[in-house]
């Protein structure tokens, strides 16, 4: 079967005909510059440049950098750029599943055998935007020598050498100063960036009316991003490129659904106009919002959901909202006990709650509990500690549901430890692994492990609830917290997670 790839799209129009094919023309500059080949990048903001592209809206192309050693370059020449987009799911009760021949990449770059390409790409007078996404560990400071014709290690590093080229070239020019979009999963990660290229700047003795360019003529864009990216579709690769006709190794499938939320000004929103294709894409002075409702609705019933689905013999958030039982316990946690304490419009927060319920039944998405669970301590104190103690701050009382997320975290941390940085837990007679801190780990075991000699479920739960570096809080001081946990977590040890989960949705 033929590649994907220009010559090949060339000669075979029909492919129009069956999937939307991008905008083919190859004379549009490159205006971009992308770190992060992966398939989160290509699934969000390449997709939406290709979208702008299509309705003659930016004329510009993106040239994608490898942030590490081992990436997709080669593959990324090889297809000329293109691959084809899988976006999946259920819209307004209906499975949908759309496809998109992506053509807004122009070439890839290997920044560690191609510095040239790299330097090139700095001087480059159409280059406008950085985008980036490098995971969580790409935002942070190493303590390295400034390059000499060779690439940095770390991305800010990167990033600093490549201001400071186009910097050089230009002489400073106020006009040839970058747009740096990060979309890394930290907050205020564009933020936290440029601290960082500030830093190394100062180490590495660059000029000083650098820091003043980085100042007034570059601007960092802190942003959300919400998408469900499983990326390549491993299963069923093989029949999905019979049906399009063509080989594609870059096949990359999403969700539906799609924000994202820029915190920066209306001039630059002009420049990259998503917002007017009808793209769910906000630009704004403020992100603080969008991220709370996100962080409470969607990752809140995320992690007060599935360690106790877990537990009652569930895998996956599909089987999960495909059980009667978990499906009106998600919707119940998610409507009546978060999004009540969310602030902001409440029907728009209501909209956003009814789309995470379609998102979490989308059956083209297979999302492992498990994967979910990793971290969990952290992840309960920052997405569901909040809710609850807004809930009870209006209510006076202690949200049932959200305060039983707990005890099931008691319950799924019940595990010994192993060879590994883990504890085994154990569901109907085989093991699961229980993945978070060295530092959480040891202290969950000791617990459970007295729990086994003193038989006192209450001092289990005070001790637990207690540790303020767990929660930053002393749980225990929240009125009826320690009562509630502890009933909630008998119930759990005694009837099982799926009669104490019926007890509470009634």
């Amino acid at each position: 079967m033929d590649v994907l790839n220009r010559k090949y799209l060339a000669s075979h129009p029909e492919i129009a005909e069956k999937i939307v094919v991008g905008n083919q023309n190859t004379d549009m500059p490159e205006r971009i510059i992308q770190f992060g080949e992966g398939n989160f990048l290509r699934g969000f903001a390449t997709w939406m440049v290709n979208r702008l592209n299509a309705n003659g809206m930016f004329n510009g192309r993106i040239v994608v950098a490898q942030p590490i050693k081992v990436g997709l370059a080669k593959l990324i020449n090889d297809q000329d750029g293109l691959y084809t987009l899988l976006m999946r799911g259920i819209e307004d009760g209906k499975e949908q599943d759309n496809r998109e021949v992506i053509t807004s990449i122009s070439r890839g770059v290997d920044p560690y055998s191609q510095i040239d390409a790299m330097i090139e790409c700095a001087h480059n007078p159409d280059m406008r935007f950085m985008i980036s996404n490098t995971t969580e560990a790409g935002i942070v400071y190493v303590d390295e020598p400034r390059p000499k014709n060779e690439c940095p290690a770390s991305f800010p590093a990167k990033v600093c050498a490549f201001l400071y080229e186009r910097f050089k070239h230009f002489n400073g020019a106020h006009d040839k100063g970058m747009v740096i979009i990060c979309c890394e999963l930290i907050d205020r990660n564009a933020s936290q960036l440029k601290k960082i290229v500030l830093k190394l700047a100062a180490q590495w003795e660059l000029r000083k009316d650098f820091f003043e360019w980085i100042e007034n003529s570059c601007t960092f864009v802190n942003t959300l991003v919400d998408r469900i990216v499983p990326g390549y579709p491993r299963d069923n690769a093989t029949e999905i490129c019979a049906e399009l006709g063509y080989n594609d190794q870059l096949l990359d499938t999403t969700e539906l659904f799609h924000l994202w939320v820029l915190e920066g000004p209306k001039e630059i929103a002009e420049e990259l106009p998503f917002h007017k294709l009808g793209l769910n894409v906000v630009w704004t002075d403020d992100m603080t919002p969008y991220r709370t409702r996100k962080v409470r609705m969607l990752n809140g019933a995320h992690t007060s959901s599935v360690l106790g689905a877990f537990l009652a013999g569930i895998d996956t958030v599909g089987e999960m909202m495909g059980d009667e039982l978990f499906a009106k316990f998600v919707e119940k946690i998610l409507l009546e006990e978060i999004l009540p304490q969310v602030p902001g419009d409440y029907e728009s927060n209501r909209k956003f709650a009814l789309s995470i319920l379609d998102r979490f039944r989308n059956p083209f998405i297979r999302h492992e509990l498990l994967s979910i669970s990793l971290n969990s301590v952290s992840k309960w104190k920052v997405r569901v500690l909040p809710s609850i103690k807004d809930y009870l701050a209006a209510k006076d009382t202690l949200p049932p549901m959200l305060t039983y997320s707990l005890a099931a975290l008691i319950a799924f941390y019940n595990g010994v430890g192993s060879n590994e940085p883990e504890l085994r837990g154990t569901r109907n007679g085989k093991s699961y692994s229980i993945k978070d801190g060295i530092d959480e780990l040891v202290f969950f075991e000791k617990r459970w492990h007295a729990f086994r000699h003193n038989h006192d479920l209450r001092v289990l739960v005070g001790t637990i609830l207690a540790n303020e570096r767990l929660w930053g809080e002393d749980l225990t001081l929240l009125p009826g917290m320690v009562d509630m946990v502890t009933s909630q977590l008998q119930s759990i040890l005694t009837l099982g997670v799926r009669e104490t989960v019926e007890n509470l949705v009634k």
